[in-house]
């Protein structure tokens, strides 16, 4: 992925060649033609607004909208929206470095079942100033997370995320461990096993663990923690076919954390990694688990099942007191837990979870400065009541009267969080639910630019 996006990029030596792009406010100036041009077609610098205006034979240059204040992910729809050619951007060497990142997480296309027709691509002269290796690892990053969801349940199992796994262990000299089947349940991995036992034996579950520089004791240590379920029907809780429709998305956390431990070992961070992915199918058989069980746990703790729905917080148990067990100083978990988090934010804004007010305050100022937006949800202590049963520790689906779905997740989770550091839970939706320039429907990176951006600037 790395190399097609770096083709997307020319060298600034290329640069007088290319057709100028210039972002517009309603207040800026522009030259009497350009004005009339724009009045002509009622270009007002409103954000999403394009307008291409000529030049003799050709394009003299290309008006783009950002409203009131400059945002570079207008940059984003580029890719879709011109005609090919070699363009540059007209603008401040910082913010043309953003736009450009921009319009590379915009050329995403997912062509694996379908051939696109040739085009000539849009390509872009480098910025100054614009980190090429770093830009393009992360774009090559956010692409891989979005072509895993992408890709259907069928091409995309537990085995096949293995094989990633094992792809960015090996190109980054981590060890890698894989704990597959019934060895779950001898290994102490009882709530992964128990969710991923009905699938089709090819399909079994298992617990993925990257780790790298494990042996440099004086660095900190980074546990990234994804929910990996390849397929969700809702085991015998059964979802409807609505409801079932996109559920190829629901190993998005895995994704997540793939990509992003990926990006962490590329840019060799001063920290010790460990990556976690538990990655099932959550199947519908005579083995499936029922509501009404008890299942053990990793921790120790019993969790009595209310809704075979509620999967992904119960292999994340067991993949949070791994995380515990290497002692982190920081752990992050990303997955598409909750449709509540859908209801209380909408699909373009995760919620933010953690206890920590520093890891906070971190994490949004990184959301803000790379425009990878997170929202702070509260783990509110007043609903943690709704986890209570009277026959086991806990359970996997809170009382009704709670009401906020995404928040008890959330408390589920803390209560198996390692708390030798601090910990932050993001609850993705990992998916773009209408097609847009530089917007496809389908796999979207949320919280993954973020992350790492928080990352470098707290380690390095």
């Amino acid at each position: 992925m790395t190399g097609e996006f770096h083709s997307l990029l020319e060298l600034a030596s290329q640069g007088s060649a290319a057709i100028p792009i210039r972002f517009v406010d309603p207040d800026s100036v522009l030259d009497a033609a350009a004005r009339r041009w724009a009045d002509l077609h009622g270009f007002e610098g409103k954000p999403g607004q394009l307008l291409i205006a000529p030049q003799g034979d050709g394009i003299g240059q290309v008006l783009v909208g950002t409203g009131p204040v400059f945002d570079p992910m207008a940059a984003r729809g580029l890719s879709a929206r011109l005609p090919g050619g070699l363009y540059r951007l007209e603008t401040e060497p910082h913010q043309a470095q953003a736009a450009a990142l921009a319009f590379l997480l915009g050329a995403y296309v997912f062509d694996r079942y379908k051939a696109r027709p040739d085009k000539t691509p849009v390509r872009l002269v480098a910025p100054e100033g614009l980190d090429l290796a770093e830009t393009t690892r992360i774009v090559a990053a956010c692409a891989l997370a979005r072509e895993m969801v992408d890709t259907p349940a069928a091409d995309m199992g537990p085995l096949q995320i293995e094989t990633i796994a094992r792809e960015i262990a090996e190109s980054a000299g981590a060890a890698i461990t894989v704990t597959e089947g019934d060895a779950l349940l001898e290994a102490n991995y009882p709530a992964v096993h128990a969710v991923g036992r009905a699938a089709a034996p090819h399909r079994a579950p298992r617990l993925i663990e990257i780790g790298w520089k494990l042996d440099q004791a004086d660095l900190p240590l980074v546990a990234l923690v994804g929910k990996g379920v390849v397929f969700d029907t809702g085991g015998l809780d059964l979802k409807p076919a609505a409801g079932m429709r996109n559920m190829k998305k629901d190993m998005g956390g895995s994704a997540h954390a793939l990509a992003l431990g990926r990006l962490v070992m590329q840019a060799d961070l001063p920290v010790r990694l460990v990556v976690i992915v538990a990655a099932v199918e959550n199947a519908v058989s005579a083995d499936a688990f029922r509501p009404g069980d008890i299942l053990n746990s990793r921790k120790g703790l019993t969790i009595e099942i209310g809704n075979t729905d509620a999967e992904g917080r119960l292999i994340l148990a067991d993949a949070l007191t791994r995380a515990g067990e290497h002692r982190p100083d920081l752990t992050l978990d990303f997955a598409t837990l909750t449709g509540a988090a859908r209801i209380a934010l909408g699909p373009d804004l995760p919620p933010l979870y953690t206890d920590d007010d520093a890891l906070a305050e971190g994490l949004l100022a990184a959301a803000t400065a790379v425009r990878d937006p997170l929202w702070r949800m509260p783990l509110w202590a007043g609903y943690r009541s709704a986890l209570d049963t009277e026959i086991a520790d806990l359970k996997n689906d809170s009382s009704a009267w709670a009401q906020a779905g995404s928040v008890t997740a959330a408390l589920f989770l803390q209560r198996f969080a390692p708390t030798t550091g601090a910990w932050a839970h993001m609850d993705i939706f990992a998916w773009n639910p209408r097609a847009r320039p530089g917007y496809p429907e389908g796999g979207e990176a949320q919280a993954l630019r973020a992350c790492f951006h928080y990352l470098k600037t707290r380690f390095c």
